[in-house]
């Protein structure tokens, strides 16, 4: 959420740099400045029947003392005016709130500087490529194929017992699944990253802390007895650990890692571009999250970016990396990296990481500070990455590696698999 104080002093330019993301918000900004001017208003008044109120009370008290009993109690009356008066502002006051909010959860981040323009997927920006995109053989099957030949994947199964987007991993299948979640969590903690598991479930609070509500209370699965929902990412509750939190400086950065399943209703997806493991209702992710210092934040996002990255060079996926356009960023997003790899038989590139630096668009949601060295409370920067989504890699994993006899297993997950070979 943007901070109200930021609107006030840079109206203008927030409406310039929104443009980036192809929706002119002139209209609900200026509704945010002229809202929020009439609850300064408000407080003001109520700030100036305070003050009459106390001179009034002390005037009262000493005409008591001299004896005025008539001018004391023309007095009193005066002061039950002013708290009628006080009641109407208060309830102005909290209606102009309430209604301030509101607005201010409909308001996307702004877009960072670096962000390209573009309206669509097609201009994101490319920032670099590596690996190698293998020569398959003639006869190479895609991986909904592959894992049936192998029995590693019932997707039938899925949809009997639960529905489509949520598949049954058998032998192999749920042992190379469950290394990659294990190969994920051991790099993380090899790198610095304290590793937590955290609930399935979160509250609304929860919800609207990241951002997730209410942008996107439509794809997430809602437990209503208990108005629960089940996580979308391992970044809601993470980052929520540190709502309501006031932190000194020198504990930044804050780094943590956590393995889900992660939960999403994906309405409206269907066709050939779905099919198989390239969007699930259901599926296992390994996420990184980062409090930073705002003065690191962007340092820190190339730094996660590049562990990203070095990732799928351990297991020998063709990749590239993309910087979005403004078209094609998340609503509370002031910059992202997305990170694709290649699969081979399908001939087409499959996101599976999206890193990104929220600055403090969550944070203040989330009322999360830190205390600077002038003991001054600041809101600190939230940034999060996928390392990595599982389903998309297993896909990739199975069509790159296929050759006539089977599947290869890159070298870096045969420690965990205990197996070379399906």
């Amino acid at each position: 959420m943007l901070e109200i104080a930021r609107i006030r002093e840079e109206k203008e330019n927030i409406i310039e740099g929104l443009k980036k993301r192809n929706t002119d918000f002139s209209e609900k900004i200026n509704g945010i400045y002229n809202t929020d001017a009439a609850w300064r208003e408000v407080k003001k008044e109520l700030d100036e029947i305070a003050a009459e109120s106390n001179k009034i009370a002390k005037e009262i008290g000493q005409l008591f003392k001299e004896g005025k009993q008539q001018e004391a109690n023309a007095a009193k009356e005066k002061t039950n005016l002013l708290k009628e008066k006080e009641k109407a502002a208060r309830e102005k006051e909290a209606s102009l709130a309430e209604d301030l909010q509101k607005r201010l959860y409909e308001i996307p981040n702004v877009p960072s500087s670096k962000v390209p323009n573009g309206k669509t997927p097609e201009d994101n920006e490319v920032a670099r490529t590596g690996g190698n995109v293998p020569a398959l053989p003639e006869t190479a099957m895609p991986h909904w194929d592959l894992a049936k030949k192998y029995n590693l994947i019932d997707f039938e199964m899925g949809v009997k017992v639960t529905g489509a987007g949520f598949p049954f991993y058998y032998g192999k299948g749920a042992r190379l699944q469950r290394s990659l979640i294990n190969f994920f969590l051991d790099q993380a903690r090899d790198n610095g990253y304290t590793e937590v598991l955290p609930p399935f479930v979160v509250n609304q609070d929860s919800g609207y802390g990241t951002g997730q509500l209410p942008d996107k209370e439509g794809q997430m699965y809602h437990c209503e007895v208990d108005d629960f929902y089940l996580i979308p990412t391992a970044e809601v509750p993470l980052t929520n650990m540190y709502r309501d939190v006031l932190l000194n400086e020198n504990d930044l950065p804050i780094k943590v890692t956590g393995y889900t399943p992660c939960f999403r209703r994906e309405a409206g997806s269907y066709g050939k571009d779905v099919r198989g493991l390239n969007r699930l209702h259901q599926f296992d992710k390994v996420e990184v999250v980062h409090i930073e210092h705002p003065s690191k934040s962007y340092e820190t996002l190339e730094t996660m970016v590049a562990y990203v990255e070095g990732l799928l060079q351990k297991l020998e996926l063709p990749y590239r990396v993309l910087k979005l356009c403004g078209g094609d960023m998340g609503f509370t997003s002031a910059l992202t990296y997305d990170l694709e790899v290649y699969s081979a038989a399908q001939k087409k590139w499959l996101e599976v990481s999206s890193v990104s630096n929220f600055e403090t668009f969550q944070a203040n949601r989330l009322k999360l500070r830190f205390r600077d060295k002038d003991g001054k409370n600041k809101l600190a920067h939230t940034l999060n990455g996928s390392a990595l989504a599982l389903p998309r890699i297993m896909a990739a994993l199975l069509e790159n590696n296929q050759d006539e006899t089977g599947i290869r297993i890159p070298k870096v997950l045969v420690p965990y698999t205990g197996f070379e070979r399906i």
